[in-house]
């Protein structure tokens, strides 16, 4: 492999090694100022898209672990990799899609496991990682914000007892 393209390699090696996702796209209807709005988007996400050679990126899915991603190496390919969460950029990339009708999403790989295009469109109607978390804790700490309020209700109406009876002995 000549210099040039295996410093291609090394370089997609490095953004797909650093990122836990991989989402393979067909940009052939994209113009320069159409994928320039996708990248700014992607970058707001923590994401970027890069137009690969589909020879170079076959000598990566070996080391992605899903062998599937040959099947959509033909066309023109742009992967989108980064460090942000997927959910996220699956949301980002459905809205740019809708909006702009374009690029087609082939597949993609999260951490290891093959996902379809419709794996990708379910991503984005999950909720993200801290909207989970936000859930979570919500029905964590919700038994616990009931228990504190009945024991505070226990303890007002005791002191409720407590000063009627200090009202009853200082009449009588």
């Amino acid at each position: 492999m000549r210099s040039e393209k295996e410093s291609m390699l090394n370089e997609m090696r490095n953004r797909v090694q650093n990122s836990g996702y991989v989402i393979l796209a067909d940009f052939g209807s994209m113009n320069v100022e159409t994928t320039q709005e996708l990248r700014s988007k992607l970058r707001g996400v923590d994401a970027e898209f890069h137009v690969v050679k589909n020879r170079i990126f076959q000598h990566l899915t070996p080391e992605i672990g899903v062998d599937q991603l040959r099947e959509g190496l033909n066309g023109r390919t742009g992967v989108v990799t980064g460090t942000g969460e997927v959910t996220e950029v699956a949301k980002t990339l459905r809205a740019f899609i809708k909006e702009k009708n374009t690029p087609q999403m082939k597949m993609g790989a999260l951490e290891g496991a093959f996902l379809t295009d419709a794996d990708i469109e379910n991503l984005a109607t999950l909720p993200s990682k801290d909207e989970m978390r936000a859930k979570l804790l919500g029905t964590l700490a919700a038994p616990m914000s009931q228990t504190v309020g009945v024991l505070n209700q226990k303890l007002c109406s005791l002191l409720y007892v407590l000063k009627a009876v200090e009202t009853q002995k200082a009449e009588g």
